[in-house]
């Protein structure tokens, strides 16, 4: 059942209301400005607020853009981009057991919350700038209130210049009141102090700097007055049970009591977390794209073996660069990050065919040549190639490898071609084989060689190129 219960002051309760959709509040601000809006979302499992705010806290000291101030610890997760004409940003910022003080903000806030499995209470004030001039006690006058039970996502919004202060329901609970993930949808909304709007234009802006505490009249005022016994008009909102009731007393107990346990086992879980990033898909060709260079060569006899793969990227930073540089950067790739498990079936294949006379190497077989001594073809100035072309407007470049070895021949296509922000990379080989041997070599390591080097190698050699164009 979900509830929404108004409590309009100490002598009277109404009865609670029913809601068939979220149980939402909208309070007015000051200045028929945007109004301050709080909705409950859902209920989360008993104990579950106080664990997460552990959790949250600790990754959440970790960040680069950690701050610890007035007793509401941020940090900034998600920057703004004015250049791009993005103006939002995005923070996480948590409330403990001893709540923090009024403040507010310049710019509107819209923040995604869970409370503490002790429930937090939300006050505002929208007591004017004149307001307060005339008399501080206007700040409390203005105020209302609004409760969120233990262990409750919930949303809300108001307007610049709305005073706010959250705590935990219980104040001698020990349960952190919320975490929350907060949206600036301006970082410059809001009369901001020119130096406050550098740092902002910077990147540099923090939660605490973008925060405005209340003048010494009303934080005077706020020392001496306990704000429990004033009367403040309220609003319950709730979704298991009406506020209050006996039910909601007894659920209140138990979400406490797992509350510490599951908070205390918080503290000692692994902290941090994971990511993983997909790789390119490197897909099987049945013969050598048109215009490759591979379709010229060994073509005055019969080819034994053929394979061909692509690898496409939309990256239009990294297709600005052109085709020449992005194939010089796919060849280095080849030598400096060869995949490990590639290098490892080189290195066993070295050591079965070194006593036969073969060629070895450490770089997989269809890029092996790279290391050969320079020769009259170098590609950049500096791959020795056999052949190698490029086209006049730098959207078409490629170049032949390969070898002459006593069992075999083989000649190896790597190429790129930039179609707009498109990119495909392409590696391909043909072998001839010279002798019984050759053939038997061959049947043994066809298979491996077409579904798993020749993709993995060019995926890998990708891979290098986009990341070392993510860090330039």
């Amino acid at each position: 059942m979900s509830v929404a219960q108004a409590v309009s002051g100490p002598a009277f309760s109404p009865p609670p209301r029913t809601v068939r959709s979220f149980p939402s509040v909208q309070l007015p601000s000051a200045n028929s400005g945007l109004p301050i809006e709080v909705s409950l979302i859902g209920q989360l499992g008993h104990g579950a607020g106080t664990s997460l705010f552990v959790g949250v806290l600790g990754r959440q000291r970790t960040h680069d853009n950690f701050r610890d101030e007035l007793d509401e610890p941020s940090a900034r997760i998600g920057d703004t981009d004015f250049l791009k004409g993005d103006a939002t940003s995005l923070y996480t910022f948590t409330v403990g057991a001893n709540g923090h003080p009024f403040h507010r903000h310049a710019g509107h806030r819209v923040f995604t919350a869970v409370s503490g499995s002790g429930g937090a209470r939300l006050r505002f004030s929208t007591a004017t700038d004149a307001e307060i001039a005339q008399d501080p006690a206007n700040f409390i006058a203005e105020m209302r209130c609004v409760e969120i039970p233990p262990d409750c996502l919930f949303t809300v919004r108001f307007g610049g210049g709305t005073w706010h202060q959250f705590t935990p329901l219980q104040e001698d609970s020990r349960h952190p009141a919320l975490f929350a993930i907060s949206c600036h949808t301006n970082e410059l909304g809001g009369a901001l102090p020119d130096d406050l709007k550098q740092q902002v234009l910077a990147n540099q802006a923090t939660l605490p700097g973008l925060t405005e505490l209340p003048p010494s009249s009303v934080a005077d005022l706020l020392r001496v007055t306990s704000l429990r016994h004033v009367h403040i008009p309220t609003t319950a909102l709730s979704l298991e049970a009406p506020a209050g009731s006996l039910q909601s007393r007894l659920c209140g107990i138990a979400r406490r009591a797992i509350g510490r346990l599951r908070g205390f086992v918080a503290r000692w879980e692994k902290r941090g977390g994971y990511w993983w990033n997909s790789e390119p898909a490197a897909i099987a060709l049945t013969a050598a794209p048109d215009g490759s260079l591979l379709r010229l060569q060994l073509n005055d006899g019969p080819v034994h073996h053929e394979d061909h793969c692509l690898v496409t990227l939309v990256e239009p930073l990294l297709a600005r660069r052109g085709s020449h540089a992005l194939l010089a950067g796919l060849l280095e790739a080849f030598m400096q990050s060869p995949p490990p498990s590639v290098s490892f079936l080189m290195g066993l294949r070295n050591l079965l065919v070194k006593p036969l006379g073969l060629r070895t190497s450490p770089l997989g077989c269809p890029v092996s040549s790279l290391l050969s001594p320079p020769n009259d073809h170098l590609f950049a100035g500096r791959f020795p190639v056999r052949e190698q072309a490029s086209d006049l407007f730098n959207t078409r470049s490629q170049v032949i490898l390969g070898a002459n070895d006593k069992h075999l021949l083989f000649r190896s296509c790597a190429g790129v071609v930039v179609h707009g922000d498109r990119i495909d990379f392409t590696l391909g080989t043909r072998v001839r084989c010279t002798n019984v041997f050759g053939h038997v070599y061959m049947t043994l390591i066809n298979r491996v060689h077409q579904r798993y080097v020749t993709p993995t190698l060019l995926r890998q050699a990708v891979e290098h190129v986009l990341r070392k164009q993510r860090l330039r």
